[in-house]
């Protein structure tokens, strides 16, 4: 008889997960890439554009040296591993917070394989909206590198910023101008051996921008925190921002605030919500 195990349904602006509780890391052991995507299949599975396991800290080889109780073991929806996920992170600190596994009046750790990321929740509250300390932005040395969007007719210049995992920033003149999303975008494979996530974006007024998102494993999605925050970055750098200027960052599934520090911290705000929980055999 097949097991059954335990999973939720959650989004951060409408960019969903699947979370599978593996406190003590005994139940869904390696996770192979082919049950992420059974998982993620919007059709056959529960769907979702990754899967975040929340294991205990010290059950994953990952997690091993950092300072915190809990570690998101992030993969992304074709089952590869990614370094760290902005939306899914304020997702897994919502569920911690809901189940009494962490205290939301204090600053919460989470560790992932970006290292530790810290928490704080609006008022103190489980159900209010959640700010992450993303860390430290880096900036690739040339100023810009040339992306191409397959089906396009056209390639444009894009800003490399790491937060984590590696983001191209394109500045458009129109959101439409990309097409389809839906194949891998074209990248030079010397600045980005493991792939890159690949934003466009338009200006909408001082300190205001939008835009859209093909992640790296998952295709286009309705939004990507650390995309958010790399636009962000972006959009300082070019506009001579001050530090600690707060960016309103629009995506198709809601709206993220992002400021940069004088501390060089990316602080990301918004919501996540948890939407179902019951259990699989996937």
């Amino acid at each position: 008889m097949t097991a059954a195990y335990p999973f939720l349904k959650g989004h951060g602006t409408e960019n969903d997960f699947v979370l599978l509780p593996d406190h003590d890391g005994a139940r869904h052991g390696d996770l192979a890439p082919e049950r992420v995507r059974d998982l993620c299949d919007r059709r056959a599975g529960i769907g979702g554009d990754g899967v975040l396991r929340v294991i205990r800290t010290a059950a994953i080889e990952a997690g091993r040296g950092q300072d915190a109780e809990w570690f998101m073991d992030y993969r992304n929806a074709d089952g590869s591993l990614s370094e760290m996920c902005g939306n899914g992170i304020r997702v897994f600190g919502r569920h911690l917070a809901l189940e009494g596994l962490v205290d939301p009046t204090g600053p919460v750790p989470v560790a992932t394989r970006d290292g530790v990321k810290t928490l704080t929740f609006a008022d103190g509250a489980a159900d209010g909206e959640i700010t992450v300390d993303m860390g430290s932005p880096r900036v690739l040395d040339e100023t810009k590198v040339g992306v191409a969007v397959d089906g396009a007719d056209r390639t444009w210049p894009a800003v490399h910023v790491d937060m984590g995992n590696p983001h191209a920033v394109a500045f458009v003149d129109d959101l439409a101008d990309a097409g389809p999303l839906l194949a891998a975008p074209g990248h030079d494979p010397a600045v980005y051996p493991a792939g890159v996530n690949v934003e466009f974006v338009v200006r909408r007024g001082p300190a205001h921008v939008a835009m859209r998102v093909h992640e790296r494993g998952s295709g286009e999605t309705r939004s990507c925190g650390t995309g958010a925050c790399a636009v962000m970055v972006a959009a300082a750098l070019a506009d001579e921002a001050p530090r600690g200027t707060t960016y309103r960052v629009d995506l198709p599934g809601g709206t993220l605030r992002i400021a940069w520090t004088a501390e060089d911290r990316v602080l990301m705000t918004g919501p996540a919500v948890v939407v179902a929980q019951g259990t699989t055999d996937l």
